[in-house]
């Protein structure tokens, strides 16, 4: 049975719901795109944090409501801050990526219209990223002579290259689901009639793998575009093969396997 709620005296700015080992926590200011505030920040963050630290939740979805998964910083805000208060909330940026980012369960960002600025970051922070057909994603800062400041430059020349990712860049552009598709950003494109549908059964799909092993093959693929040596990345991978095959979960799964179970 779905439930849904909201967390800590109730959130004015997010949405969580919660079906069948998937969470979904849901951007909800759209009438202003769902750009980001301070507060809302604040709120996303929390409810991430529930959400990992929830061991009944397997996979987590990240989305928005109305025509807009997020359209970046709030900049009438942003425009207004006092250095404190800008140092504040870039901090703060890098606790909501890292948070999505370091998990141990997986999460999937489901863009369901303009994803720009911060909010294509925080879809770049997330293991994969399904879209709508009519999804326009982005990183326009160049417009106000500004950079990314939440890891775009640096998450998105892991996914697709340095070329590519200096034209998303200098251009500011935004781009079709269709075409990041093909460039290897976004994994799967629905139709806009089929969003819900779709993303509902991807996470479930997902839901239905062993979530120790889920969150080990994560560790092990972000540690793969890390700095550290690469016969270390091996030898961790050796270390985590050898302790799942010994576990109760993986002796019974192989067990059923060679039963035909």
């Amino acid at each position: 049975m779905s439930q849904q709620y909201n967390m800590d005296g109730g959130y004015k700015n997010i949405k969580i719901e919660i079906h069948e080992g998937v969470a979904t926590l849901r951007f909800n200011r759209p009438n202003q795109l769902n750009a980001m505030n301070r507060e809302m920040m604040d709120e996303i963050i929390s409810g991430i944090e529930e959400i990992n630290a929830n061991d009944k939740i397997i996979v987590a979805v990240i989305t928005g409501e109305g025509r807009a998964f997020m359209a970046g910083a709030d900049i009438k805000e942003y425009a207004g801050q006092t250095p404190e208060e800008f140092e504040a909330f870039q901090k703060q940026g890098v606790r909501l990526y890292e948070s999505i980012e370091k998990a141990q369960k997986p999460w999937i960002a489901a863009v369901n219209g303009f994803a720009l600025g911060g909010g294509f970051e925080i879809a770049l922070a997330c293991d994969m990223i399904v879209a709508s057909k009519v999804a326009k994603m982005g990183l326009p800062e160049v417009f106000l002579s500004l950079v990314p400041g939440g890891g775009g430059t640096q998450r998105l020349i892991q996914k697709i290259g340095i070329n590519r990712t200096k034209e998303m860049l200098f251009t500011g552009g935004q781009y079709s689901a269709e075409t990041l598709l093909g460039w290897g950003i976004v994994n799967q494109v629905f139709q806009e009639e089929e969003f819900d549908q779709g993303v509902t059964g991807f996470a479930q799909k997902l839901s239905r793998r062993p979530s120790r092993a889920i969150g080990q093959l994560k560790r092990l693929a972000n540690l793969s575009v890390t700095s550290i040596p690469f016969d270390q990345k091996i030898e961790e991978e050796g270390k985590v093969v050898t302790a799942l095959f010994y576990s109760k979960e993986a002796q019974k799964a192989i067990h059923d396997f060679m039963h035909k179970r």
